[in-house]
């Protein structure tokens, strides 16, 4: 279905005929597509029911990986203008689209592997498989509204939320830590059978969970970085711009309103 959506708007934009680089095309398939049949049809997928390590690194992949590089297509910008206007115009964009409420939303995520409520999303089937749908789209919720808003939000706002995803890089590893450091089976859920010589122990397993959504979480917060500086640098070019327009009567104005402490 997605691909089916993304290829209609790739030529509904041609016949327009406005030019759709086909890296973006490629970078859609082959950054994010690809990835998700990877991790939901590969190993992750297959074991994720069993093994915690592979559950716990599908999920982190499916709201990090898939969501970036989907992203890389710019789907957004197949939509119509008025509706993809109204889209980001909405207060639930503007909500998520920022590092502040990613950096909750993710850390509220990875702090359910500490909880046997981990074990349940886990074991249970239709739950389990319907988290390869639900997961990937909080992602996106959060990473293409980012993308979209650099000309929205002020400069001081990108500059909080640059320092916040800094602190992210801290907040996302506590999860990881406790699951490695802890010696007690958070999940409570008893093992499955080994299917192999090389099945690890609950407690092992536990342990290599922990590993995995430390190593993704604070590899995948660098690309966030990535995009918060360039919404940083549009939004002061377009800044800058809006001061370059001004006539030289406007600027003093301005600049005696802010002396005045007018707003």
């Amino acid at each position: 279905m997605a691909s089916v959506a993304y290829l209609l708007g790739v030529r509904r934009v041609r016949r327009r005929g406005e030019p759709w680089p086909l890296r973006r095309t490629i970078g859609f398939f082959a950054l994010g597509l690809l990835p998700y049949a990877v991790i939901e049809l590969g190993f992750l997928g297959t074991f994720s029911a069993d093994l915690r390590w592979a559950f716990s690194t599908r999920i982190a992949l499916l709201i990090f990986a898939v969501p970036a590089g989907i992203a890389a297509g710019r789907p957004l910008d197949l939509v119509p203008a008025r509706v993809r206007e109204r889209v980001l115009a909405s207060r639930v964009t503007r909500v998520f689209g920022n590092a502040m409420v990613a950096t909750i939303v993710i850390a509220a995520v990875f702090c359910l592997f500490l909880t046997p409520l981990a074990g349940i999303l886990r074991v249970d089937p239709v739950v389990e498989a319907s988290l390869g749908v639900i997961v990937p789209l909080v992602g996106l919720a959060m990473v293409l509204p980012m993308m979209a808003l650099g000309a929205v939000h002020t400069g001081t706002f990108i500059a909080i939320e640059f320092l916040l995803a800094f602190v992210e890089l801290l907040i996302d590893s506590v999860p990881g830590l406790l699951l490695r450091l802890n010696d007690s089976v958070l999940d409570l859920i008893p093992d499955a059978a080994q299917a192999a010589a090389w099945w690890p122990s609950p407690l092992h397993d536990q342990h290599l969970a922990g590993d995995m959504i430390w190593f993704i979480a604070e590899f995948a917060d660098v690309p966030i970085l990535v995009i918060l500086m360039i919404r940083w640098m549009r939004s002061d070019r377009v800044e800058a711009k809006g001061f370059d327009d001004l006539s030289d009567e406007e600027y003093d104005e301005m600049t005696r309103a802010h002396l005045r402490g007018e707003r």
